[in-house]
């Protein structure tokens, strides 16, 4: 899943700064409705990605079954944290 179509697909543009808060608001609802029903690890790990850089993502234990992709995401939160000058 490519992070320029899913901006596409639930903001309407690869760019949030062109996008109004009520876009904003109404594509992270989607984006977390799709993720609550999506299946495939991988889809739901770029889901989660993007819900975690907009400050809208599920603990890991919620978001993940398996420890491995708990690991993953915590390997991407300190990746995204070490980006940041966090």
């Amino acid at each position: 899943m490519d992070f320029d179509d899913q901006m596409r697909r639930y903001f309407g543009s690869p760019d949030l700064d062109s996008v109004s808060p009520a876009m904003l608001a109404s594509g992270k609802e989607r984006l977390e409705v799709d993720f609550g029903l999506e299946k495939d690890r991988g889809r739901r790990f770029a889901m989660w990605a993007l819900m975690h850089l907009l400050g809208n993502a599920p603990a890991l234990d919620i978001a993940f079954k398996e420890p491995a992709d708990q690991n993953a995401a915590r390997d991407f939160m300190d990746m995204f944290a070490g980006l940041n000058g966090e």
